[in-house]
């Protein structure tokens, strides 16, 4: 920070007034002889003048008057020329002022002030730009070695001297580290509600957090997300996130600034590493998954699949049907947080209109006060109870059994043909377990048998090979019309028919099979035979070829 003391450290000039605040910042040096050179300044400049025009000592009073008001740092009067000597009026008035006043003597041109003033603030400026590079560096260090989001705000931190926080555009707390001093959880959460505050505003632009414990030391700025513009005014889209920075003590200098500002780029390309991770993540656990259920990957070579999402040795299976207007993305999302905050890795993906998840194997009692913790939070974030059905712990390599018994147990349950109490009068879990299941677990221990295909195949089979390619129409409207256990305008939302179509092939399947689909007991037999066509079907050799 260049100050007039150091502009007249190696010149032989004396201050003539203004000692209390020689030490005030030089922003700049400026040579002008009008009367009135505010108008092209901006504060904080050492002006440099001859005082042409200044001739009475009214214009030398008021001239120096209009200098201090506008926060110029000081005047240098050039004599020699218009004057022989510091005017007494002007001195007098930059007493009054204590505004910083020198004399530059004829055989000292203006030149050598303004070289050596340049000079060093040329050389403060480098210095300032090689700190914030070396920053930057820092910052980015952390990003490429991929110690996360903690890592980074602790760091600024430690550069900025103070507070760091990262709030998403919501206004929930991501990440803070401290200095030396705490921030009190008062004052976090007034920084989320102004955040919040600024997101139904639609108000995107950086600012000074009002509360008044950081508004002299603190600065948010926010964190683009990318978007292209929201308005034709050029508005943008609201930041992903916003980072919000304070010191300790004092105010935020220039390099804490400039610090801050390249630190955006940083966050933000972190939470974009983040992104692609989870995305690419997200896209493995769906691949895998599909392999799961399809019976495409099994035994050891299952096992070694999930062993990079944390699942080695004995696993289960969490399925959930999300709540109505609920999306099986937003449902997978908000499962994976509730999984997040007990501290549970797995594997979650959307599968069909479920989400299912595949967890460590627990004890039964443990693994189901997991799941209704799980599946409890999952509904607060969504905004309703999604139903759910947890499967018992198998060997990682069987996985596609714990699956097929949660998702029947969940079934089950949804088609009201689970047990309705655990036989002593008491109410169920809101998750159906594999317990509920009864004697439906007879139909899963058959697994890959050729009499659970026998049972399939004689209950579909007229369906399937009796109408040809309309077979397949009419077990896709099967499907639908059990699991909407047996609402026809329900049905046909989900087939995009008319119900009246839907009720020609109802009775189009009920003349192939002898069955009455009006009949719990029938639907449940149908039921029980769709779910265990899935159990036992695997990809032929032709399909794996081709795939």
């Amino acid at each position: 920070m260049l100050t007039i003391r150091e502009v007249l450290a190696d010149v032989d000039v004396a201050l003539l007034a203004g000692e209390a605040n020689v030490d005030m910042p030089v922003r700049w040096v400026h040579i002008s002889e009008l009367p009135d050179p505010t108008p092209w300044l901006s504060g904080g400049e050492l002006l440099l003048t001859t005082g042409l025009g200044l001739d009475t000592a009214k214009q030398q009073r008021d001239y120096i008057a209009t200098l201090a008001d506008h926060g110029l740092a000081g005047l240098g009067l050039g004599t020699g020329f218009t004057h022989d000597k510091v005017p007494k009026a002007l001195l007098e008035a930059a007493r009054e002022r204590d505004f910083p006043l020198f004399e530059v003597p004829y055989e000292l041109p203006f030149i050598a002030l303004t070289e050596q003033a340049f000079t060093r603030l040329v050389n403060e400026q480098y210095a300032l730009l090689q700190r914030s590079i070396a920053a930057q560096e820092r910052l980015q260090r952390i990003v490429l070695s991929e110690r996360g989001l903690d890592a980074i705000v602790g760091a600024l931190a430690t550069l900025i001297g103070g507070p760091a926080l990262v709030f998403d555009g919501r206004g929930e707390l991501q990440a803070m580290r401290t200095f030396r001093r705490e921030l009190d959880p008062e004052v976090v959460a007034a920084l989320g509600e102004e955040v919040r505050d600024r997101a139904r505003r639609g108000d995107g632009r950086g600012f000074v957090p009002g509360h008044p414990d950081l508004a002299p030391r603190a600065l948010a700025l926010p964190i683009a997300s990318g978007e292209p513009p929201r308005t034709a005014a050029g508005t943008g889209a609201l930041p992903q996130a916003w980072l919000v920075a304070a010191k300790d003590s004092d105010g935020l200098a220039e390099i804490d600034r400039l610090i801050l500002h390249q630190a955006v780029t940083v966050v933000a390309l972190e939470l974009l590493r983040r992104r692609v991770a989870d995305t690419t993540e997200r896209r493995l656990a769906g691949d895998v998954l599909s392999a799961v259920i399809a019976g495409e990957l099994e035994g050891a070579d299952l096992g070694r699949r999930l062993e990079p999402f944390g699942l080695g040795g004995r696993v289960t299976a969490l399925v959930l049907s999300p709540p109505e207007r609920t999306t099986p993305e937003a449902c997978e999302a908000a499962l994976t947080e509730a999984l997040r905050s007990e501290a549970v890795s797995g594997l979650v993906a959307p599968s069909g209109r479920y989400v299912v998840a595949l967890l460590p194997g627990f004890l039964d009692d443990e693994l189901f006060e997991l799941a209704e913790r799980a599946v409890a939070g999952t509904g607060q974030a969504v905004g309703g109870r999604p139903a759910a059905g947890v499967g018992r712990a198998v060997a990682s390599g069987r996985a596609r059994e714990a699956y097929h018994e949660a998702r029947c147990a969940l079934e089950a349950r949804e088609l009201g043909s689970a047990p309705a109490s655990n036989g002593n009068g008491a109410q169920p879990p809101r998750v159906a377990t594999f317990r509920d299941l009864g004697s439906f677990q007879l139909l899963l221990s058959l697994q890959d048998t050729d009499a659970l295909r026998l049972f399939c195949e004689s209950l579909l089979g007229p369906i399937e090979h009796g109408e040809g390619h309309y077979g397949g129409e009419l077990m896709r409207s099967l499907e639908a019309f059990i699991e909407c256990n047996g609402q026809w305008e329900a049905a046909a939302r989900r087939l995009y028919c008319h119900r009246h179509t839907l009720r020609y092939r109802i009775r189009k399947i009920e003349e192939l099979t002898g069955r009455d689909l009006s009949s719990a007991r029938d639907r449940i037999e149908f039921w029980l035979a769709l779910r265990g066509r899935e159990i036992v079907s695997r990809p032929t050799v032709d399909s794996e070829v081709h795939q």
